[in-house]
């Protein structure tokens, strides 16, 4: 059995536990909090068989414990990581990997040194739908890659910021809607279209207070490919929309809202594309999150968890490791420094 430490007891930390529960080979074997109550009141809603702890060195003492999962505050995840990566530890990252580029990279730097595996949390390439899209990209159904778009136009109410602490805040947050919720649909666009090369964009904070982060951002890209792609990402649309990825080709055009199939067009057709609309064409039910932080599916972390777990006794590279979490970083990073600069910035 893996021994897994979870590390931060707030909402997320919750949505790890529901999924190891569901992965053969793992066990959790602690909680760890700053406050002893924290971790209590997590393990005690969950009705989880663990320990709990609230000093991180002596569980990384533990011969029991082979994995770590981070889910601190966003800016606070390097210190743990590294910590845990140098007591040989696997080292599993919440998205984002973290808010600035130097703080990836110690992340990074320790797991590659110590010998031990890194990946960050991005549940959306997890999903059926999503990794359909992928098999069609990697098989040139699209022939000349021409634009991607994605949105998420979320909301959240300003109690959502008031309550949490460290939420909207630049130390810990290091952004809104672009680094907290809109990432995972900056990855999802990076893992379809390849790296980017130039980002601009604008920010804004419109329908909130009392934070020092944007709720509302819209952003362009150009792909190493020439391909161009359109980000807009959003706390401040009410009720909460379904996030959307589209790709479009010269002979292609897909596009995927939440885990519904809206779009699946190719010159030529196959007689698998009907398959593939009929079988993404219901309606999951599910919010995705757009309204509510709490009303999303464990599934995908599961199933993300699962693949880090085959990494480990496989030796192979998880499908999402610490650069390929950095990738998303960098993007949004670019776009804040164009909202700065009004200028066109260049991603390297």
């Amino acid at each position: 059995m893996l021994g897994v430490a979870i590390v931060g007891c707030g909402l997320i930390a919750r949505f790890h536990a529901r999924a190891l529960a569901e992965i053969p080979g793992t066990r959790l074997a602690t909680v760890v909090s700053r406050t002893q109550a924290s971790a209590a009141k997590m393990v005690q809603e969950l009705k989880l068989s663990c320990d709990i702890a609230t000093d991180l060195s002596a569980v990384l003492k533990r011969s029991d414990i082979q994995i770590v999962i981070i889910t601190t505050p966003s800016g606070a995840h390097m210190e743990p990581a590294v910590a845990s990566a140098n007591a040989g530890r696997h080292v599993v990252v919440e998205k984002p990997l973290e808010i600035t580029l130097d703080r990836c990279d110690r992340i990074i730097d320790a797991c590659d040194k110590n010998n031990v595996k890194l990946c960050t949390i991005f549940p959306s390439r997890f999903g059926d739908a999503n990794q359909e899209l992928k098999k069609a990209v990697a098989a040139g159904r699209f022939s000349r890659l021409t634009l991607g778009e994605t949105t998420c136009k979320w909301w959240r109410p300003q109690f959502y910021y008031d309550e949490g602490g460290w939420k909207g805040t630049q130390a810990l947050d290091g952004g809104g809607a672009l680094m907290n919720q809109a990432i995972h649909n900056v990855d999802l666009l990076l893992w379809m279209m390849g790296p980017v090369t130039h980002v601009g964009g604008f920010t804004a904070m419109l329908a909130h207070e009392r934070i020092e982060v944007e709720d509302t951002a819209v952003a362009c890209l150009r792909f190493a490919s020439g391909a161009l792609g359109v980000i807009q990402a959003a706390t401040s649309v009410w009720p909460g929309l379904s996030k959307t990825i589209a790709v479009h080709g010269s002979r292609g055009s897909a596009i995927i809202e939440q885990d519904d199939l809206l779009r699946w067009e190719f010159d030529p057709a196959t007689p698998e594309d009907e398959r593939i609309r009929a079988r993404f064409a219901q309606k999951t039910g599910a919010s995705g999150g757009s309204s509510n932080p709490a009303a999303i599916s464990h599934a995908g972390h599961a199933r993300q968890l699962a693949d880090f777990v085959r990494a480990i006794e496989t030796g192979k590279p998880p499908l999402v490791d610490g650069r390929e979490g950095r990738r998303a970083v960098e993007v949004i990073l670019g776009i804040y420094e164009a909202q700065k600069t009004g200028q066109v910035v260049e991603v390297k």
